[in-house]
């Protein structure tokens, strides 16, 4: 299973951007697809985004297509999430997830092969 570490998040302005970033160390990152969760004050959390091993595949949750864009770059071991037109509504811990295979599947937490520890994104004016 992979470590995962989350960096980026921060304080910016509705309309602002933020990339967040997911550091992998371990074996076989190419191997597994990378989620995005994240989870608001007082809420569960909810899966924004996946990318399939090899990068070919993406998938969004409904409230950030066309804003929020997932890649990888395998030989870095780091996958990323850019951020575009942030709202209020985005405020949340973003936590980066490995899968147990190399395809997007359901957001399911328990299904998860391994967690960062999260990073902290705040869009507020």
């Amino acid at each position: 299973q992979l470590q995962l570490v989350e960096s980026g998040g921060g304080l910016v302005q509705p309309g602002g951007s933020l990339r967040l970033s997911c550091a992998a160390s371990g074996s076989s990152f190419e191997h597994y697809a990378i989620y995005w969760f994240r989870q608001a004050p007082g809420k569960a959390l909810e899966g924004v985004s996946c990318i399939t091993s090899g990068g070919g595949n993406t998938y969004y949750e409904q409230s950030v297509k066309g804003r929020f864009t997932i890649s990888r770059v395998n030989a870095e071991n780091t996958a990323y999430l850019q951020m575009n037109s942030l709202k209020p509504e985005d405020t949340a811990v973003y936590y980066c997830a490995q899968g147990r295979s190399s395809r997007c599947g359901a957001y399911v937490v328990g299904s998860m092969a391994s967690w960062g520890q999260g990073t902290r994104v705040s869009i507020s004016s």
